[in-house]
């Protein structure tokens, strides 16, 4: 609790002190501030918006294993861990789960546990005398071959860095300002009179004490914008209204330039972001897979591929996600008619993205160029597009 909160406490714990005015006002109002943790950060709809929008692209990726050529390695025993983590996390969930811990703390620690993932928090690190990292887990230290620390970095080698510490003034800001708002609405809006009297308020004063409890009772039981209350006031006695010390023209223009600048915590210009969503969703994508989220893959590829596999084996973890899934059907289309003229649902890759089913022979799992039948890669494929390396050879001397 900061100074400020705890002088404000104080001073009104004495004030509450005093009998008499707590018996003629009953009721206050205190407006207080913010502060950002795990919990309450997603809160706020910008926040949320665009860690669901980088953390589902991440969920929804396809992970792969593949050799050091680059070729894929199908049913090994450390893909089931990763599409079957744990008991309580599926893939999608702990990926998902993994990506917006990242995002928001700046740092994950997934943990490998023979045949199980886990998502350790309360992680302590430090480095000894040879460089090596240690991590503790409430005083028990970890294998380091168990666990690795995926890190956001910033300007440190040994921490990562993400909103709940580069946003905290802005958020914090922010939310307070969401907050005030909102309690304001939800309450009907700030309604509050002033109650002028000529002669001086005297406690021992009960006739006067019991006249201003009754017209306090009268405002507070103004519950609907139908309800009129009509109140007698003797001579001295005035009611004015209060204007409200919540200036909502202020507060929304402070929100619209500092929720903006939420999304450049995570990497996003909120601005183009918006305009391309705006315009071209496939661009949009686009943009927010290669500001935000392909370095954060390539990061979970590194040490997730460390985890498994350790520094001196080959094979390396890998997302892929189909960009293609971006685009519209028409594009999907055209794509597909500028691959193959002929058949449009053929070569399988082409099928498979249009959403037909593949035919799984060999002519169809390689790709041709125009009408000609040639395959794309294949030593000789132009000339033998014509039928066969002698006939072309054959065709160039009698052209010639």
């Amino acid at each position: 609790m900061g100074l400020r909160d705890m002088l404000s406490n104080f001073l009104y714990r004495q004030v509450e002190k005093r009998g008499w005015f707590e018996d003629i006002f009953s009721n206050t109002i205190r407006y207080g501030g913010r502060y950002v943790n795990d919990e309450n950060i997603l809160e706020s709809s910008d926040v949320y918006e665009l860690m669901q929008d980088i953390s589902n692209q991440m969920m929804l990726a396809d992970i792969v294993l593949e050799d050091s050529q680059g070729n894929e390695i199908k049913n090994h025993p450390k893909l089931k861990t990763l599409r079957n983590p744990n008991n309580y996390l599926t893939q999608s969930e702990f990926i998902k789960l993994m990506t917006n811990t990242y995002l928001l703390q700046g740092e994950v620690f997934p943990v490998l546990d023979v045949d199980q993932m886990h998502l350790a928090s309360n992680v302590y690190t430090e480095l000894d005398d040879r460089l090596i990292e240690h991590f503790k887990i409430n005083g028990t230290e970890i294998p380091s071959f168990m666990i690795r620390h995926i890190k956001n970095i910033g300007s440190n080698h040994l921490k990562g860095v993400g909103i709940l510490e580069l946003g905290k003034s802005t958020l914090e800001g922010v939310m307070s300002a969401e907050k005030v708002l909102t309690d304001k609405y939800s309450k009907g809006g700030f309604l509050a009179f002033l109650l002028k009297l000529d002669a001086h308020i005297n406690p021992q004063n009960a006739a006067q004490s019991k006249l201003i409890n009754a017209i306090l009772d009268q405002l507070e039981s103004i519950d609907e914008s139908r309800t009129v209350k009509l109140i007698p006031l003797g001579k001295g006695y005035t009611i004015d209204t209060l204007k409200s010390p919540i200036e909502d023209e202020k507060i929304l223009s402070f929100l619209n330039v500092y929720k903006k600048d939420l999304g450049k915590f995570l990497g996003i210009n909120v601005d183009t972001y918006t305009a391309l969503i705006k315009s071209d969703l496939e661009k949009a994508m686009m943009y927010l897979h290669n500001k935000a989220v392909k370095p954060i893959m390539r990061n979970f590829e590194d040490h997730l591929s460390l985890l498994f596999f350790g520094k001196n084996s080959d094979k390396r973890i890998k997302f892929k996600i189909n960009i293609i899934d971006f685009v519209p059907y028409s594009t999907k289309t055209n794509i597909g008619y500028n691959i193959v003229r002929t058949g449009i649902t053929s070569p399988d890759n082409v099928a498979d993205m249009l959403g037909f089913p593949k035919q799984n022979t060999p002519e169809t799992q390689a790709i041709y160029i125009s009408n000609d039948l040639s395959k794309i890669g294949e030593k000789k494929a132009t000339d033998d597009s014509l039928g066969g390396g002698e006939n072309n050879e054959q065709k160039r001397t009698a052209d010639n």
